[in-house]
């Protein structure tokens, strides 16, 4: 299952080396709705893992973002307890709104790499 969630970033957390193989890295987004009159707040941790630590790099605190994640849960036991864990694993984030986050590279638009152009960077010759 695939979800979406906008807000905005409030903190992102350096990467983790869980085993030799494995990563994660986390970060988090506010979302503030107007639920019956009342603004209610809540703060939303996410986790990427493996290849997709990064894709938190270029956004910063304060920028807002939409978030596309999946629901994973797990089945943990040990010493005779079962406990489950759930984690919302992002696989892609993009800027709210179609501007360029301030101190992000810029990027290709088909491919989302990085480019040496700067941001503000116009190509309008003809060839």
């Amino acid at each position: 299952m695939s979800f979406e969630i906008t807000g905005k970033l409030v903190a992102k957390y350096d990467t983790v080396q869980r085993t030799e193989s494995f990563r994660t890295r986390e970060f988090v987004i506010e979302k503030t709705e107007d639920i019956g009159g009342r603004m209610i707040t809540n703060y939303v941790k996410f986790q990427s893992v493996q290849d997709r630590t990064a894709i938190i790099d270029r956004f910063n605190i304060g920028d807002e973002l939409k978030v596309s994640f999946n629901i994973k849960g797990t089945r943990w036991e040990k010493n005779g307890n079962i406990n489950y864990i759930t984690n919302l694993d992002a696989w892609r984030v993009e800027l709210l709104n179609n501007s360029v986050s301030q101190n992000a590279p810029a990027t290709e638009p088909a491919t989302g790499r990085p480019t040496d152009k700067a941001p503000d960077f116009v190509d309008d010759l003809p060839f």
